[in-house]
C-alpha cells in the first residue's frame, strides 16, 4: 500500500511538472517562434551561446508580440515601435546587445549590468564601473534617479505614484532580474530541444 501511494505521489508530481511546462510553452510560444532567427543573428556576432538570454529579454520586452519584438527602435534613437519589421527588430536588438556586451566586457562589469544596460542604455555600464563593477537594484535606482533629474518632465511614470517604479521613472530597475528569471525557461527549452535532436 505504501508503494502504491509513493508511486501515485511521484506520478502526480511528474504530471504537475509536465503540465506546468506545457502551460509555460503556450505562454512563451510567441517568443519561441523567433528562436532560430535570434540564434542566427547572434551567431553572426559570435554570441550564439546567449540565445536563451536574448529570448528571455524579448519575453520581458514584448512577449514576442508586435512588429518590434526586441523593442530595438529606441536603441537607434527612434521613437518606440518605429521598427515595423520583426526581422529588423531582432537584427537591431542583437546589434544593441552585442554593443553593450562588448563594452561591458571591456569595462569589466558583470552580466547583470550588461543586461540592465540593454534597458537603461550603455552609460549605465560606466556608472556601475565607477561604483564597484557589479549591478544591484540599489545602483539601478540611483542611476535612474540621476537620469530623472536630467529630464524630470519626461521621466514621470505618467505621474502615477502607484507605479512600482515611481520615483525611479527612467528604465526599470528590476529589468535584469526579470530577464534572467525568464531566461531559465528558455535554457530548459534549449536543453530539451538538443536532447531530442
Amino acid at each position: 500500500m505504501l508503494k502504491f501511494f509513493r508511486r501515485l505521489f511521484l506520478f502526480t508530481i511528474l504530471m504537475a511538472i509536465i503540465g506546468s511546462f506545457a502551460i509555460y510553452h503556450y505562454y512563451f510560444q510567441d517568443v519561441i517562434k523567433y528562436e532560430s532567427k535570434v540564434y542566427t543573428e547572434l551567431q553572426s556576432v559570435e554570441l550564439e551561446q546567449y540565445t536563451p538570454l536574448l529570448l528571455g529579454l524579448m519575453m520581458q520586452e514584448t512577449k514576442g508580440k508586435g512588429s518590434d519584438p526586441m523593442q530595438a527602435s529606441e536603441s537607434l534613437g527612434l521613437a518606440k515601435d518605429s521598427i515595423q519589421n520583426s526581422s529588423k527588430s531582432i537584427q537591431q536588438g542583437v546589434v544593441h546587445f552585442a554593443d553593450v556586451y562588448s563594452y561591458g566586457k571591456k569595462q569589466g562589469v558583470d552580466l547583470n549590468t550588461i543586461i540592465q544596460s540593454y534597458n537603461m542604455g550603455i552609460s549605465y555600464i560606466d556608472f556601475v564601473k565607477s561604483h564597484g563593477g557589479k549591478h544591484s537594484i540599489a545602483l539601478a535606482k540611483s542611476y535612474s534617479l540621476s537620469m530623472v533629474d536630467t529630464n524630470p518632465e519626461l521621466y514621470t511614470c505618467n505621474n502615477n505614484k502607484k507605479n512600482f517604479r515611481y520615483p525611479y521613472c527612467y528604465g526599470d530597475f528590476t529589468y535584469s532580474d526579470k530577464v534572467l528569471k525568464k531566461t531559465k525557461y528558455f535554457e530548459i527549452f534549449e536543453a530539451i530541444k538538443h536532447r531530442e535532436s
